[in-house]
């Protein structure tokens, strides 16, 4: 394994970690996730070795680094308010680190980094002369210059606006995919884990609730936490048969999923809003398609998305759907629509 936490307990008081174990394979982007006062900034700190662990251990390319000084674990840190050297240029802020580990070969190093995170026409300028977000590429071009074995992000894009977001996002994948670079990034925002992560842990309490590929977990959540967290909906669901498709029922509303599970038994479902299309006709072709009435509760819009909340008579249920899809149906409040939900993405996680 490339990087392993292995029961890692660590207690501040009014923070801490409780039995944390996660495992990164070389070149996995793992994104951590959780609401605020999870421990999330704590794992970080604890890797780099700002936190010496109360016990656990910590192994990167399978050699113990719990009691290794920072400066010594070849890891990169990325923070949320850059801590640029605001007397040095751009230049001298992404040599900084070089200079420390190469003699020859810095001023090409500089100006390739630069050139990748498009801040080379900048590199005669001092941090308080430029913008949030060409700052923040200066301090990942800082860290990534070096070629760190793990780099590690703490929120780096919340102070920016989401145009500066989603074009850093789309440079720094660029680089992190040209360059191998394994990364663990603490974030709040879902935009990060879609744009960037492979791999999602969630994280409440100082506890690691669920980790693994993103679509295992943002599909197949394993408590009503961590749905609500990724925004799925999570229902209590009896099985009624298992044919070609599995019968469920969810408080007198009848499903048909394409997961297995038991007659007669009791399980948890999840289903993720973005797979729940929606029509003011009843489809002609409804094979493979659970089909449900319901009434429009109300709707928000989020940017080209609207989140749409429906009341089926039975449970209500979130969508998420584009813009135009209300605009072409000139969808409004109270109106009576059809809901339609693939027999496979309605997901069973968990059987009694």
């Amino acid at each position: 394994m490339f990087f392993s936490v292995q029961n890692l307990h660590i207690n501040l008081g009014e923070f801490y970690l409780e039995d944390i174990s996660i495992d990164i394979e070389k070149g996995d982007y793992l994104n951590v996730i959780g609401p605020t006062g999870a421990g999330k900034s704590i794992l970080l700190e604890s890797i780099i070795g700002f936190y010496k662990p109360d016990s656990g251990r910590i192994y990167l390319e399978g050699n113990d680094i719990t009691n290794i000084l920072p400066e010594k674990r070849h890891m990169g840190i990325v923070y949320q308010d850059y801590c640029l050297l605001p007397h040095f240029t751009v230049y001298k802020n992404i040599a900084y680190g070089l200079k420390k580990i190469k003699k020859n070969g810095i001023k090409e190093k500089v100006y390739e980094i630069a050139e990748a995170l498009k801040i080379d026409h900048l590199l005669h300028r001092k941090p308080g002369t430029m913008s949030g977000g060409e700052q923040q590429r200066t301090a990942l071009a800082r860290s990534l210059a070096v070629g760190p074995k793990l780099l590690l992000m703490d929120e780096p894009f919340s102070a920016l606006d989401p145009g500066t977001s989603q074009e850093i996002r789309r440079l720094l994948k660029e680089v992190i995919e040209r360059q191998g670079t394994t990364v663990l990034h603490i974030t709040h925002n879902l935009e990060d884990v879609w744009s960037l992560a492979d791999k999602v842990a969630i994280f409440s309490e100082g506890h690691l609730l669920q980790h693994g590929p993103i679509n295992d977990v943002f599909n197949r959540p394993i408590s009503p936490f961590v749905a609500g967290f990724v925004g799925s909906s999570f229902l209590d669901a009896d099985v009624v048969s298992n044919h070609d498709a599995t019968t469920l029922n969810i408080d007198g509303l009848v499903l048909e999923s394409g997961d297995k599970a038991v007659p007669g038994s009791r399980a948890m479902v999840a289903i993720r809003p973005e797979y729940i299309m929606i029509g003011k006709r009843m489809p002609k072709n409804r094979q493979h398609f659970n089909v449900i009435q319901a009434t429009v509760d109300s709707f928000i819009q989020q940017g080209a998305l609207c989140s749409v909340y429906l009341n089926t008579g039975y449970l209500n249920l979130h969508a998420l759907v584009t813009c135009n899809v209300i605009a072409r149906l000139n969808l409004k409040r109270g109106d009576e629509v059809y809901a339609m939900i693939k027999h496979e993405h309605v997901r069973i996680v968990s059987e009694d």
